[in-house]
């Protein structure tokens, strides 16, 4: 029995696994909520985990400073955020504007930096990657396409002004999501804890952090249950086109749709656009500087 269960572990079987379980994550959206999705997939997910060969061995590298800046980042974005929603709320629109950016952009700018600039080690360490597209592509249809099939499908859209711009929030939502929970703290923490705890450990800051929204135990239950199926999703191929444009923007379109609780102006779209040009610009300049670093390190082998 005991060879039989060690078979597993071959990466074909093992992505099979996974994704089915992802695919089995999703399919029970519309059938759990709170707590009892949290229940279904963190304990399924644990049960799976502890097959021989359903989690690929990695080697821990204990780093106190990526800890460091995990724990300062996160309560940045959650205090930013906490000011936005629960400070400024709805009744005054620029304030909440201009935190609820701040937090974006310091969401995705501060992992960036730090991994690239003080840790030096490439955007790619961020699931930021162009080669081999064709698995995680192959993932986000699969996944975006079950979504999509369970939320907006046959969707009866309200006027393009009150779902447009919540779409475009959406997408930028996205990008911060995908980068800093997945690509900076998923992958950080799995290098400290190993791949299970590093998971789990993601999840529940992502749930968490929906305390900057307003968000009750309910929700934060439910959020934690969904941030386990995003880890898992994103550790099948770590390249972060697997969760955006696709999966995580359309899932946040459509929870923002049934919440019916945001309304956005047409204007607000410039302002969303506005802070994902800015987190071009920072990969963009981070990007650079990389490439630099690298000539300059070349050069002197060069000469030789």
């Amino acid at each position: 029995m005991a060879t039989e269960l060690v078979s597993i572990a071959t990466p074909r079987t093992r992505g099979l696994l996974w994704t089915g379980w992802v695919v089995a994550g999703l399919l029970l959206l519309p059938v759990a909520g709170g707590g009892w999705y949290l229940a279904a997939v963190g304990g399924s997910a644990a049960l799976l985990a502890l097959l021989p060969g359903a989690v690929p061995h990695r080697e821990r590298t204990p780093d106190r400073a990526d800890l460091a800046v995990i724990a300062l980042l996160y309560v940045a974005v959650v205090a930013l955020e906490r000011v936005a929603f629960v400070g400024f709320g709805t009744d005054r629109v620029a304030g909440l504007f201009l935190f609820f950016a701040a937090a974006l952009l310091v969401g995705v700018a501060g992992p960036v930096v730090y991994t690239v600039a003080v840790r030096r080690r490439g955007l790619a360490d961020l699931g930021l990657r162009r080669d081999d597209l064709r698995s995680p592509l192959g993932f986000a249809l699969l996944f975006g396409g079950v979504q999509f099939a369970l939320t907006l499908w046959g969707y009866d859209l309200p006027a393009p002004v009150d779902w447009v711009p919540l779409l475009v929030m959406s997408l930028v939502v996205g990008v911060f999501e995908s980068i800093f929970f997945r690509g900076f703290v998923q992958t950080r923490l799995e290098a400290q804890l190993g791949t299970p705890a590093g998971v789990g450990g993601a999840a529940v800051l992502y749930g968490a952090y929906h305390v900057g929204y307003g968000m009750g135990g309910e929700e934060l239950l439910f959020l934690t249950g969904l941030g386990v199926v995003y880890a898992v999703a994103f550790a099948l191929a770590r390249h972060l086109v697997v969760l955006w444009p696709l999966l995580t923007p359309l899932g946040s379109f459509y929870a923002n749709l049934e919440a019916g609780d945001i309304d956005l102006p047409w204007a607000s779209i410039l302002g969303f656009v506005d802070v994902l040009a800015l987190m071009a610009v920072a990969l963009w300049l981070t990007a650079r500087y990389a490439r630099r670093a690298a000539s300059r390190q070349e050069a002197p082998a060069d000469s030789r």
